[in-house]
């Protein structure tokens, strides 16, 4: 089974932001990875475009009940109609999380991660003096880091 790389980040975002996540996005598609984020805009636009670009699939687990509303770059739309408690669902179903900037709903996913047990690294994520997890500065570094923590995990 190919292993399932979270992305999370703000629903809107910076153009430097954006640049990271497309290189996330590409990188993980090109490790076989399959990219797992929460299917709007932002951050997740951005990555879920760059695993395309790159011929990998992308799963949006998404807040609302319509899979409609899901961006042009998701494979998979999950509906799930459950609001920010699909952010629960997102980082149970992700053998690793990649956290780039963010905002509320971004420093949600971290700690519920966190909570369960799932490996989180920040690339540039926007809670330095407020969560203590592992943080890299480029993309190639997160990828190679979230590809280290699921090489050891089982199906």
């Amino acid at each position: 089974m190919k292993p399932l790389i979270a992305v999370v980040g703000g629903s809107s975002c910076s153009t430097e932001e954006a640049e990271w996540a497309v290189a996330v996005g590409r990188l993980l598609a090109e490790r076989g990875a399959v990219l797992v984020c929460g299917g709007y805009g932002g951050v997740m636009e951005a990555s879920a475009r760059g695993a395309k670009q790159a011929g990998g699939v992308t799963i949006g687990i998404l807040a609302g009940s319509d899979p409609r509303d899901a961006n042009p770059h998701i494979d998979i739309a999950l509906a799930t109609g459950m609001g920010e408690m699909r952010n629960a669902l997102l980082v149970r179903a992700a053998g690793a999380v990649i956290a780039i900037g963010g905002g509320w709903g971004t420093l949600s996913e971290i700690a519920l991660a966190l909570r369960i047990g799932t490996p989180v690294v920040g690339l540039h994520d926007a809670f330095v003096s407020a969560v203590d997890i592992p943080r890299v500065t480029t993309p190639a570094q997160a990828v190679a880091w979230a590809m280290e923590q699921v090489a050891g995990q089982t199906v």
